[in-house]
């Protein structure tokens, strides 16, 4: 039996096998970085959003170049007002990320109490299959975590998008580590 399932875990994980432990120290840095991120997470969420200014502006600017680039190309002038709209909003962020905080937070909790709603609907409509269960209590945990940031807010805005990385940091991290070490002993 160890013969067959060798060369299939082999194949699973390639040249991992040899370099695990970049992977595993790859983890280790997400896990602290993380928990780092769990100790400040209104200035991650500054950092967060000031992140996504840049890339919004980046975007922009370089949407806006193409557009120039693109003679008699029938969307050039919708490619511009979108790539306007993006470096607009750019320079919003840049200038007032704490509003930006306040807004993106918002619209967070919004999808997720949405999803949350969604996915109670699905799992009514699969109540014949044994898993629906599973996506009920999902939906109802993302209605509880959206009504909750719904309802500190405006207050949530200087903590969620920071908690929210630093959570997926540790995440990250932990898939890795353990990713690592099964690499390790195929």
């Amino acid at each position: 039996m160890t013969t067959t399932t060798a060369p299939a875990t082999a194949g699973l994980f390639g040249e991992l096998r040899n370099k695990w432990g970049w992977l595993l120290a790859m983890g280790i840095v997400s896990i602290a970085l993380g928990t780092f991120g769990l100790a400040r997470v209104a200035f991650l969420t500054l950092a967060g959003v000031l992140f996504f200014g840049w890339l919004i502006l980046i975007s922009g600017v370089l949407q806006v170049v193409q557009t120039f680039q693109c003679r008699g190309w029938r969307s050039a002038l919708w490619h511009a007002l979108v790539a306007a709209l993006h470096v607009a909003a750019g320079i919003v962020i840049l200038n007032n990320p704490l509003l930006a905080s306040s807004v993106l937070t918002l619209m967070l909790a919004g999808a997720i109490l949405g999803a949350g709603i969604l996915r109670i609907v699905l799992a009514f409509q699969h109540r014949a299959h044994g898993a629906w269960i599973w996506a009920l209590l999902s939906g109802a945990i993302s209605v509880a975590l959206g009504v909750f940031i719904a309802a500190g807010w405006p207050a949530t805005s200087f903590t969620v998008i920071g908690l929210f990385i630093a959570i997926e940091l540790i995440f990250n991290g932990w898939t890795m580590v353990v990713l690592a070490l099964a690499a390790r002993r195929a």
